[in-house]
């Protein structure tokens, strides 16, 4: 793998725990905290579709896996923090 594989896997990730933050919770989180959340988010997506028997094929359906992906732990996480009054 080349340096551009990991530099569309940032940008991707970005995006994505971006995207996830504007929906989940109406802002993004951060530069590097986005980063993480579109990755682990792409992790977790991949998993869950792969329990109910679909796979991404497509760039398109690799970005939608990740986005659920990372809204699904802005879900889980947002069950077990404190919303702040």
């Amino acid at each position: 793998m080349d340096w551009t594989f990991w530099l569309w896997f940032i940008l991707i990730g970005l995006v994505v725990g971006w995207l996830a933050g504007l929906i989940v919770k109406g802002s993004g989180s951060g530069f590097l905290l986005n980063i993480v959340i579109g990755i682990v988010g792409a992790i977790l997506g991949g998993w869950l579709f792969s329990l109910i028997g679909v796979s991404a094929t497509s760039w398109w359906g690799s970005l939608i896996t990740a986005l659920v992906g990372a809204i699904v732990l802005l879900l889980i996480v947002g069950l077990f923090t404190r919303k702040k009054a």
